[in-house]
């Protein structure tokens, strides 16, 4: 599904600023009305929850189960492609005007990712630019690699992200044996883990994320198991190697 601007019904406002003289309020004098169609909204305990959630930050993840109005805008026509909108920055998207918050997934878990973007390489003098080795956009990847883990093809990635970083690098880079890169952990936060590699002798590094994503658990054989998966994959550029 396309992605889709939201906003509240009733009198209760996002306070989402885009551009074009959209305001920061968080209310409105009269209720939400759009195409002509009046928009209620229900404002109970749940909602309260829901509005806490989408504020806790920029790279987040929630999941609610939404009772609301879709509004697919109008067909626009560029010389690159054509999508239904009309709503949000620059007519960008369809509207999904919210109606009623039925349910708020509690983030609850103290070893899932719930960040909704992979981390990048910081550039600087010495490293000054950087390929992607692995389509991060691509759901299905991670998908795959759960099912592995949970048909016991790779058991281990429940509990060794050292090894399904090695393993996943040597996959894109085509190397037959992982054990040939030594790998180093950088950064680390709740469900996840920055590696990097440096081939001695060479002008490139790698930066290697893994995480448990929070989305995975709804599609793991146990909710509670989620694997360690690949998220992202970089090859940076810099001015020297290391001897």
């Amino acid at each position: 599904m396309a992605r889709s601007l939201l906003e509240f019904g009733g009198t209760t406002a996002s306070g989402t600023i885009y551009c074009c003289g959209v305001t920061a309020q968080r209310s409105r004098p009269q209720p939400l009305v759009v195409e002509g169609i009046k928009v209620d909204l229900v404002e109970d305990a749940r909602l309260k929850e829901f509005d806490k959630l989408i504020l806790s930050g920029p790279d987040s993840v929630g999941h609610a189960t939404i009772v609301g109005r879709f509004f697919a805008g109008e067909l626009i026509t560029t010389e690159v492609r054509s999508f239904w909108g009309g709503y949000g920055h620059m007519g960008c998207c369809p509207l999904l005007a919210i109606q009623q918050i039925v349910l708020v997934d509690p983030r609850e878990s103290k070893e899932l990712d719930y960040g909704a973007e992979t981390d990048q390489p910081d550039l600087n003098k010495e490293c000054t630019g950087y390929e992607i080795l692995h389509d991060f956009s691509n759901r299905n990847l991670t998908l795959k690699a759960q099912e592995r883990a949970d048909l016991g093809q790779e058991e281990w990635a429940f509990n060794d992200p050292k090894r399904v970083a090695s393993e996943r690098l040597a996959q894109l880079l085509k190397l037959s044996d992982s054990s040939t890169i030594e790998l180093k952990q950088t950064r680390q936060r709740q469900g996840r883990i920055i590696y990097w590699w440096r081939p001695k002798g060479k002008t490139v590094r790698y930066m290697v994320v893994v995480s448990r994503p929070y989305l995975l658990s709804f599609y793991a054989k146990d909710p509670k198991r989620v694997a360690w998966v690949l998220i992202g994959a970089f090859e940076t550029f810099c001015g020297r190697g290391d001897d």
